[in-house]
């Protein structure tokens, strides 16, 4: 064999730790993992190649960068459970035959699949479908790639399969593309991206969650189907792990504990998606604005108000209108005396009013930045079936804040507004934070405003400052808003559970669409940058978040009853009272219990409240002008004078600890 054709019947490739292999070319994924070991290769899902996800048996012919996919990852977690849709829809198919399939991706916590079918599933269907598609896992069923041209796969669904899904697919969203590829798996096909799980046998526990109804393509005007939730994991351990969570998870279920904390309400009467603050919640609120209201002061910010609803024209002219006009609610149409026609919007964004107050007067380069704030109410028309309590509500409150800078200021400003952010999550106790680079898709520019030449610079601008705050980010392609890039901030909850609150976005676009200047240092009038920032982001979502990450074991500050005085008898009532004005006085929110009960009644339920202080007064504490105090959670924690007691609650609620 020549020295070419010797180099040719190898590749070297590259592992994470930048080890260099040389393995023969025409290896796969999987050889690659037994080459490095046998458990490695036992728990491989798929692999990496250059970054780009690929199936575990797929050769590879050219030096490449590689990395074995593990379910101990965010991708191997995404593989296994897309894989599980298409097992499920497997199980239903031979179950149910005649049913059909829509969508089935894998999800934050799992997959679900649409499903069209005469039969309506119930809870014990549900089980069925685990034992099936557990058996379908003990087949061992090799899952195989198939590419081929895009019509063939249209001829394919229509007389092979007979799926009118996937052809519609195929003639609408992948009309531009000329091969499309297929998994067979077994005697089920889909149309599908992958990559897959090798085998069917690395499906070993599965539950199926949840029944709900959805639309063809999310449009309510489409057929009816019904969405199948589930779950599934490599082994038996994971998913109790994973139950034992859910259990956890529905304990901390910010619905059922704002019930019982008495922080909020939803009611049919009112609206779906419409909650209301009872005065407890309201107290939440109101110290988490104050709260931001005095961190944005000390930076720079200047508050404004603005209505809740706005004169159509001006959404069609900032975009959100024509781009988000599924997800709002109709417009409000009247005729006045002369019979002019006018709309209006419930408002589905501030922005557009903000740029109005910034574009009412003449702004010198000198004035900028101009940083609004406003903590303004806007309304969404959610799917019902998309409703969840606060974290997914119709009416919600942003904390908004628009910056207005010269580009020479734009970086500094996407710092300041990533320092705010993070300070707010520390100080709220969110320690685990990930951030996302929300790019644009050049590949599907028709979604976003302005030229190509202004998303690059927005996304250096971007990149720039996310290094120079020296944050630890991954890219985000194609999830970027219709003007431009964002900073996406997702935080990890008690129960590992990831959510994205708080944002920060550059737009270079709507400063044109507004005809928005300042008059710079050479009399000339030059565009502002715009900055879109909100850490909590929608405050109802985010003490939905807070309720479940906390358990409704609010720190002390934000803690809606912050101590409660529980006298031991009815001698001390009025030795009770005066702690209790004391703890007033000194601006502690505090309650007094003087029922006929006994202490520990009384201290029990003070702990189901979740109330953090409760100050005891028995007959000895009055001897000695004390009391005796007991931390929520944490029991005894001594005795106390009263002014020693309200001076230490008083510095931890003022220190935000």
């Amino acid at each position: 064999m020549s020295d070419i054709q010797e180099q040719q019947a190898s590749i070297a490739i590259t592992l994470p730790d930048g080890t260099v292999r040389t393995v023969p070319s025409g290896s796969t994924g999987f050889d690659i993992a037994l080459s490095i070991g046998k458990r490695l290769a036992e728990d491989a899902l798929a692999v990496t190649v250059n970054g780009r996800p690929t199936d575990l048996h797929a050769p590879i012919h050219s030096d490449a960068r590689i990395e074995i996919v593990t379910f101990d990852s965010p991708l191997g977690h995404d593989i296994f459970w897309h894989s599980a849709s298409h097992i499920m829809a497997q199980a239903i198919e031979e179950l149910f035959p005649g049913s059909r399939f829509g969508a089935g991706p894998a999800t934050e916590q799992g997959f679900y699949y649409d499903v069209a079918s005469e039969h309506r599933f119930r809870e014990e269907d549900l089980r069925l479908i685990e034992q099936k598609m557990l058996e379908i896992g003990k087949r061992d069923i090799r899952l195989k790639r198939e590419e081929m041209k895009r019509s063939d796969a249209i001829a394919y669904f229509t007389s092979v399969r007979n799926d009118p899904y996937k052809v519609e697919i195929l003639n609408d969203t992948l009309k531009e593309v000329e091969t499309v590829s297929l998994y067979h798996q077994g005697s089920f096909t889909d149309l599908c991206s992958g990559p897959h799980l090798p085998t069917t046998a690395k499906l070993k526990a599965v539950l199926l969650t949840n029944i709900s109804s959805s639309y063809w393509r999310g449009d309510s005007s489409r057929e009816s189907m019904q969405r199948i939730y589930g779950i599934a994991f490599p082994s038996e351990k994971l998913l109790r792990e994973h139950v034992a969570r859910l259990e956890e998870a529905k304990r901390r279920d910010h619905r059922k504990l704002g019930a019982e904390l008495d922080l909020f309400m939803l009611s049919p009467e009112i609206g779906s998606g419409l909650p209301v603050w009872l005065p407890k919640g309201a107290i939440i609120r109101s110290e988490l604005e104050t709260f931001l209201k005095e961190e944005q002061r000390k930076r720079g910010y200047l508050p404004v108000y603005t209505p809740h609803i706005g004169n159509i024209g001006l959404y069609k002219r900032s975009g959100h209108y024509p781009y988000y006009s599924d997800s709002q609610f109709p417009p409000l149409t009247y005729h006045d005396e002369d019979g002019k026609q006018e709309q209006y919007l419930l408002k589905p964004m501030n922005c557009p009013h903000h740029h109005l107050i910034y574009s009412s007067k003449l702004r010198s380069y000198r004035d900028l930045p101009i940083r609004l704030t406003e903590f303004g109410t806007v309304y969404r028309h959610e799917q019902s079936g998309e409703l969840n309590g606060l974290v997914r509500a119709r009416g919600f409150t942003q904390d908004d804040s628009h910056i207005y800078c010269r580009p020479d200021q734009l970086v500094d400003e996407i710092c300041n507004a990533i320092d705010l952010t993070q300070f707010v999550f520390l100080t709220l106790g969110f320690a685990e934070v990930q951030t996302r680079l929300s790019m644009h898709d050049p590949a599907n520019r028709e979604k976003y405003g302005g030229t190509e030449d202004v998303w690059k610079q927005a996304e250096k601008d971007v990149r720039e400052a996310a290094d120079r705050m020296g944050i630890d980010y991954f890219i985000g392609i194609g999830e970027a808003s219709f003007y431009g890039p964002k900073i996406d901030f997702i935080v990890r909850d008690a129960l590992g559970r990831k959510w994205q609150l708080g944002t920060v976005q550059v737009d270079y676009v709507m400063p044109e669409r507004f005809d928005l200047s300042y008059v710079g240092s050479d009399g000339q009038k030059h565009r502002p940058v715009v900055i879109h920032r909100a850490p909590f982001g929608s405050m109802e979502r985010f003490i939905g978040v807070l309720i479940e990450h906390t358990a409704g074991n609010f720190p002390l500050w934000l803690a809606p009853v912050q101590a409660i005085v529980l006298p031991i008898a009815e001698d001390v009532h009025e030795y009770a009272k005066t702690v209790h004005a004391a703890l007033l006085a000194a601006g502690i929110r505090a309650e007094i219990d003087m029922r006929s009960e006994k202490i520990g009644k009384k201290i029990r339920e003070a702990e189901v409240g979740k109330i953090p202080c409760m100050v005891i007064a028995g007959q000895k504490e009055r001897d000695t002008g004390e009391v005796s105090l007991r931390r929520h959670r944490k029991g005894d924690m001594g005795s106390f004078s009263v002014a020693a007691l309200t001076d230490m609650i008083g510095k931890e609620i003022t220190e935000r600890i």
